[in-house]
């Protein structure tokens, strides 16, 4: 199942013995495409700051009732690594991050998450994730690692045209892989959503908060459009891939 990221904003964090907050933001790396953190505010409960959660202590998502389930203690949040909204996340806080919730690196291996595709402890993990960190200066931040909320509205470049404005992105609900951006074109022509995988993007950039992409403004103007209210089923997926005369990222 693909869901719009955005939905998961505002949802509740439910741990084991009470809520934990609101997720505001969602944390995404732009060389795997995956989401990677949900940005929580906690609440008075706890001096009302923001935390990071991961998807490896995600148990479910209630689209109904809005609450993402965790595999965490409200005591086990309150005591995790602080972290600062107003600077980059670097990688010592998500190694420490790691460290202290006990699931590995998503960067250490050639799969969407590390040595797996789904955000899962693989066997033999906890050994190597709680090794002590490199006695130096704090690492850099990691560039890769975005907000949802700031790069929506970002235009959206064909290689000969602007075509619209990022709107949203698709993710598989398994995986948490970013499947596609979903693109709003209505202020450049009579348009509709169309969706555009990310593997697609030629290059990214942020100075002039821009993304290109690897498709001609004829083709996304001719391309399956995307009905926001809908799902977006396999029979979709398969349309849109045959009409960019490409093969489908499940093959």
């Amino acid at each position: 199942m693909l869901y719009r990221m955005e939905k998961l904003i505002g949802m509740s964090i439910a741990a084991s013995d009470g809520e934990v907050g609101k997720v505001k933001d969602v944390y995404f790396d732009d060389q795997r495409w995956a989401a990677r953190y949900l940005v929580v505010q906690t609440g008075s409960w706890l001096d009302d700051r923001k935390v990071l959660i991961s998807p490896y202590v995600i148990t479910g998502i209630d689209w109904i009732l809005r609450v993402v389930q965790v595999d965490l203690t409200m005591d086990k949040v309150k005591t995790s690594p602080s972290f600062n909204t107003n600077k980059p996340v670097s990688r010592q806080h998500e190694m420490e991050l790691s460290g202290y919730y006990g699931f590995p690196y998503y960067w250490s291996g050639a799969l969407q998450w590390g040595e797996t595709l789904y955000p899962m402890v693989p066997t033999g993990a906890p050994a190597r994730i709680n090794e002590a960190l490199p006695g130096r200066a704090e690492l850099p931040a990691d560039q890769h690692l975005r907000s949802a909320r700031e790069v929506t509205s970002y235009h959206i470049q064909a290689t000969d045209a602007s075509i619209g404005h990022l709107e949203d992105f698709l993710v598989d609900e398994e995986s948490w892989a970013i499947r596609y951006l979903v693109v709003d074109t209505r202020n450049w022509w009579p348009g509709k959503h169309v969706v555009i995988p990310p593997q697609w993007i030629s290059r990214l950039d942020w100075d002039e908060m821009r993304v290109h992409v690897d498709v001609t403004r004829d083709a996304v103007q001719h391309a399956p459009e995307y009905d926001p209210t809908l799902e977006l089923s396999r029979t979709n997926e398969a349309s849109l891939y045959r009409h960019y005369e490409r093969a489908g990222y499940w093959l």
